[in-house]
């Protein structure tokens, strides 16, 4: 079906609809707006096939591409600090995360990542968010934190879109930003915990793993899930892929960093070639709402050690390290 092709009316209809029948035209054209806009958008989903969902398709980035560690290293050396500070070799559970959400560490200058790879108390938390400053906008009545520089340019994305008549608004309120550590482990547990009952049902862990799993301290709770996620016991929202693509682990979220934000219109692609334009990408794997402020220009995030990868339809720029695993996601080179 072509959304944009005329209605074939015929010809007394044709003529003058508007001095025939003015409310009921215009009242036809308010619904046709509105019809248009929800089959383009289950148009855009249509678009992926079938055997494409879920899969990471490899883009080209040119001879630029830096490998990750290589790039990060080089940052991380202007910040004064190293690889073995912030995410320990020797920590699994760190390296993966670094893995999964690491680019933020090769972020903009003007923008501060944090100190670890993951925070394990409310205490480091507010220091870190401190150091880095937060600015304060209202959308609506939701108080949207962010640090100064990832704020001043979501305003600039914003103000360009709404000039198009489009707009860019935070998904769940206040919690499409700023989050502190509470809030990422009340966040995790929103997963972690029906998961558990859905595989104990399906028979595929039983009580005594449940139980013991349910009063883990939380790293380990963390070490374990992606344990079983090698054996397809899968902890997302949707059960079918890995709980780090549906939620962060607790403390290791881009919005403790407040250099995250979940916008409503991320189905739009106009909307997100404007965020892109502004240093908001898509970094996390399959979470299509998320945006992470990198505070660069695309054309060169791949000498900053990322990669270009479509998942469901949108690109994601994640870290370029070779051999890493997407447990859950199939990879098509």
């Amino acid at each position: 079906m072509d959304d944009g092709a005329p209605l074939d009316l015929p010809p007394t209809q044709r003529s003058n609809p508007v001095s025939q029948h003015p409310k009921s035209v215009l009242l036809f054209l308010l619904l046709g707006a509105t019809l248009i806009t929800i089959l383009g958008s289950e148009s855009a989903r249509a678009k992926v096939p079938a055997e494409q969902m879920n899969t990471i398709i490899a883009l080209k980035d040119g001879k630029d591409a830096v490998p990750f560690y290589q790039a990060l290293e080089k940052s991380l050396k202007k910040r004064k600090t190293k690889i073995e500070d912030i995410c320990p070799h020797s920590d699994h559970v760190a390296q993966r995360i670094l893995e999964e959400y690491g680019a933020i560490f090769v972020a903009s200058k003007k923008v501060l990542p944090p100190p670890l790879c993951i925070f394990t108390t409310e205490d480091q938390v507010k220091k870190f968010q401190n150091q880095a400053g937060v600015s304060m906008e209202l959308w609506g009545s939701d108080e949207v934190e962010l640090q100064p520089e990832a704020m001043k340019q979501l305003l600039k994305a914003r103000e360009e879109a709404q000039k198009e008549g489009l707009d860019i608004t935070p998904r769940d309120g206040a919690e499409a930003a700023r989050r502190n550590y509470e809030e990422s482990v009340r966040l995790w547990n929103s997963r972690f915990q029906p998961a558990l009952d859905y595989w104990l049902a399906q028979g595929r862990l039983t009580s005594e793993q449940v139980n013991r799993l349910r009063v883990l301290p939380l790293l380990e709770q963390v070490a374990e899930v992606l344990e079983l996620e090698k054996q397809g016991i899968y902890f997302s929202k949707d059960l079918s892929k890995s709980i780090l693509y549906s939620i962060a682990a607790p403390g290791a979220s881009q919005h403790i960093a407040m250099l995250a934000f979940d916008v409503n219109e991320f189905e739009n692609p106009r909307i997100r070639e404007i965020m892109q334009k502004h240093g908001w990408f898509q970094t996390v794997l399959s979470d299509l709402p998320h945006f992470t402020f990198l505070g660069l220009k695309e054309k060169d995030l791949p000498k900053h050690g990322l990669r270009s990868v479509e998942v469901n339809g949108q690109v994601f720029w994640i870290p370029n390290v070779a051999g890493s695993q997407h447990p859950g996601l199939a990879e098509q080179p």
